[in-house]
């Protein structure tokens, strides 16, 4: 797959050079940046503006593309010995996607499962994360139902995030897992009947929703520091 940017291609050059198939550069780059980039041993082939865009399929390729092996995923098997695992069912927009993989990096996830989406564009995902991606064990399963009862049999308490879930102060487990649901559907309620809680976000002023990026965020962050509510 082809990935593009300055920022993306350095993360990747120095977090995960094997992954490197070839470089292309459609504009002169500074010698440091160059360097970076020769040091990986790899083929440096130069394109001309039509073939960047071609192939960075019209996005700023800021004149640096990669060409990257696929990202492999994690078996489900390991996830089960994992402790704070966050679920996405049908969530489909790769901006979504990568906003909460760079927040859960961040503040310590152990893992991404993706359910119920036909296919995972893991070049706009690796973007929109900030290069997350390349370090986020992540899982792909169909059915968001399969992953509840997996891990519930595990010894996993489950968490979805719902507008009409409680406010009440929750201790969170040990082992844990978040789900969060598509941006305009939300959970289903065959989901919502496995979790063991269903937790909400409280607003300040009227209004319907925040983005699941910042919602996941938002619960993420509370449930790492080991409360709810």
């Amino acid at each position: 797959m082809v990935v593009y940017g300055k920022q993306v291609a350095r993360l990747i050059v120095l977090k995960s050079p094997h992954s490197i198939q070839n470089i292309y550069l459609a504009k002169e780059i500074d010698k440091s940046f160059f360097a970076l980039l020769k040091s990986v041993n790899k083929p440096i082939i130069r394109l001309d503006a039509k073939k960047a865009q071609a192939l960075a399929k019209g996005g700023n390729h800021q004149g640096c593309l990669l060409e990257i092996n696929p990202l492999e995923p994690v078996d489900f098997t390991l996830i089960k010995t994992m402790n704070f695992i966050v679920v996405l069912c049908g969530v489909s927009d790769v901006g979504n996607i990568g906003s909460i993989i760079r927040v859960s990096y961040a503040l310590g996830v152990d893992c991404i499962v993706i359910c119920g989406i036909k296919s995972l564009k893991q070049e706009g995902v690796l973007r929109a994360s900030s290069g997350a991606f390349l370090q986020m064990p992540f899982c792909v399963v169909h059915n968001p139902l399969d992953v509840a009862n997996e891990l519930k049999q595990a010894g996993f308490t489950l968490y979805g995030a719902d507008m009409q879930g409680s406010n009440e102060v929750v201790n969170v487990a040990h082992k844990k897992a978040l789900f969060l649901g598509s941006e305009n559907q939300g959970l289903s309620k065959r989901i919502i009947a496995k979790m063991d809680f269903i937790l909400t976000i409280s607003m300040e002023r009227e209004f319907d929703s925040l983005n699941v990026g910042t919602a996941g965020a938002i619960l993420i962050d509370r449930m790492i520091n080991g409360r709810i509510g």
